[in-house]
């Protein structure tokens, strides 16, 4: 006798169609029958967690253990991505994924980190943590890799730790929005950028100086930079002093602080892109959609979390990866918020 639900004749055939299977092959892997291939199986399984089904006990995979991932921040939507890719591989991995997630006056990442140690996980992954932040000492990282643990960083690179690194390419990220921003004859371009204590901030500023002196003359970027936070207010803060320099264009070190820019140029009775073109950084869920849609340069999360996990797996399975960097390379979305250099 089957031991499939009710309404299994709907179900079934929802879920051959989204997986794209015979109705029979779901039944045999809703039942845990033979005969099915590895590439089927997945399929259907794929389809009932798209479809919202609840997957048979059967079908939950059985857990080899916990993986922690500390993240900074769930406000900037680029940290949300990059938690339900990582998630999603480890889960796929076997691994139970346990979510840490800060806030001002929270939970620290040294307090997250042991409670993870608490509940003895396998390793954990860091995303912009605080091996970010150059002014952070790196004992805390040391500590960890003494103890045998396998840890991962993502975006932010720290001479010194013993552990794989992802990033993105932010001399790439930069170089892409500088070479649309001077097709499209902008001269003077300026860049709003968090606090420079931060790898990602120091490398996209290294990069904007060098573009400044090859691709225009400019050998000083001082009036052409301002560091404030990778959030909206930080933006339009640095908005409002880029454009009293006159910049006619502003690359920005987030989305978030670009549609501060946004707010600001249209708060002095500017328009985007017709007198002032904006580039964000991240290309975050829903940024298309803003007015105007935002032109960014896009991490590329999917690939990213994909390499995070897969080098925590190496290093679990006690075949360490590479110590080098491995540097991902963004991609530029132009929208509507940049244009041509006003006359």
């Amino acid at each position: 006798m089957s031991s499939t639900l009710p309404g299994v004749r709907t179900r079934l055939t929802d879920l051959a169609e989204q997986a794209g299977v015979s109705t029979a092959t779901v039944s045999r892997v809703l039942n845990g029958k033979p005969g099915v291939s590895a590439q089927a199986r997945q399929a259907v399984i794929t389809a009932m967690d798209l479809l919202g089904y609840e997957r048979p006990d059967k079908l939950r995979p059985r857990s080899t253990g916990l993986v922690g991932l500390v993240v900074p921040e769930l406000s900037n939507p680029v940290f949300p991505a990059y938690a339900q890719v990582i998630e999603s591989v480890l889960t796929q991995r076997g691994y139970t994924p346990l979510l840490c997630a800060q806030q001002p006056g929270g939970t620290t990442e040294d307090q997250y980190v042991e409670i993870l140690l608490d509940h003895d996980v396998a390793g954990i992954i860091f995303l912009s943590g605080l091996h970010a932040d150059t002014h952070q000492p790196i004992d805390r990282y040391q500590s960890l890799r003494g103890r045998g643990l396998p840890i991962v960083l993502v975006n932010g690179s720290a001479p010194g730790i013993d552990a794989p690194t992802v990033a993105a390419d932010d001399s790439v990220a930069i170089d892409l929005a500088m070479r649309h921003l001077l097709s499209l004859g902008h001269r003077r371009i300026g860049l709003a950028i968090g606090p420079e204590r931060f790898v990602p901030a120091q490398r996209k500023r290294r990069a904007f100086a060098v573009a400044l002196r090859e691709r225009l003359g400019i050998t000083d970027d001082t009036d052409h930079v301002v560091s404030t936070l990778f959030t909206v207010e930080g933006g339009a803060t640095a908005a409002h002093e880029l454009i009293d320099q006159g910049h006619t264009a502003i690359i920005c070190g987030s989305d978030l602080m670009a549609l501060g820019v946004i707010r600001a140029a249209r708060q002095r009775g500017l328009r985007v892109p017709e007198d002032l073109s904006v580039v964000g950084f991240d290309d975050s869920v829903l940024i298309g959609f803003t007015d105007p849609p935002l032109t960014t340069v896009r991490q590329p999360v999917q690939a990213m979390g994909r390499a995070a996990v897969a080098a925590l797996m190496s290093e679990i399975a006690g075949t360490p990866t590479s110590r080098n960097e491995l540097l991902f390379h963004p991609e530029l979305i132009v929208r509507g918020s940049t244009g041509s250099a006003p006359l």
